[in-house]
């Protein structure tokens, strides 16, 4: 499974892209309103600039010709950059689209098997299921995960699955085990994966053990 950071803020992809383990970078609106950014294609060209995989970006517009327009735009800017498109009617004539035109594409705010199996056969190159916000409201979002992997692989959709709206590191771990293909990451997250209280004691007994012998 590959990490994914899911931010729009440029210190944390740096420090992030320092450890050697990001793959690709997600985005959407929210996030970059979050910085204060009012320029995307800014914010998408620096994140390029510093990880070198897929960086998403999303659409705003709501009808296929508008999505269709906005994502050719988009995708411009980066070789790196997937366009972002949520599941609807609108979305699947948008993704379909844009599959023939070679655009890569992620179907995002996914909750559901049927709308995954719609996003793989319309030729999104990711599907992005929002486990966490299906948790919210008493759904397994893990569970939609496996079954996701299991129908793709079943039928040899090429597309690949995003475990998104990760909320904690046992998210990650679910995510693993259910065969998803990528989990997308706040870097709060990626950070509380690190650490281990048993892996600070270690160090700092290690330290005094090497400082008494060293003093003689």
């Amino acid at each position: 499974m590959r990490i994914f950071l899911d931010t729009a803020n440029i210190n944390e992809i740096r420090q992030a892209a320092k450890l050697g383990i990001i793959s690709g970078v997600t985005t959407n609106p929210s996030l970059v309103a979050k910085e204060n950014r009012c320029d995307l294609r800014d914010v998408i060209r620096e994140i390029t600039s510093i990880i070198n995989g897929p960086i998403s970006a999303e659409v705003l517009s709501s009808d296929p010709r508008g999505m269709i327009e906005e994502a050719q735009q988009i995708s411009s800017w980066s070789p790196n950059v997937v366009v972002k498109i949520p599941i609807s009617a609108a979305g699947l004539e948008a993704i379909s689209a844009l599959c023939l035109r070679g655009i890569k594409t992620n179907m995002t705010l996914c909750f559901s098997l049927n709308q995954a199996i719609l996003g793989a056969l319309a030729g999104a190159t990711y599907v992005s299921p929002f486990v966490g916000r299906l948790d919210d409201i008493g759904h397994d979002g893990m569970a939609l995960i496996a079954e996701m992997v299991k129908v793709f692989r079943q039928y040899g959709f090429p597309s690949q699955v995003i475990a998104a709206s990760i909320r904690h590191p046992l998210h990650c771990v679910a995510a693993a085990r259910a065969g998803a293909h990528i989990a997308t990451v706040p870097y709060r997250v990626l950070m509380q994966m690190i650490d281990h209280p048993l892996t600070e004691r270690g160090i700092s007994l290690f330290a005094a053990d090497w400082q008494r012998i060293a003093r003689g």
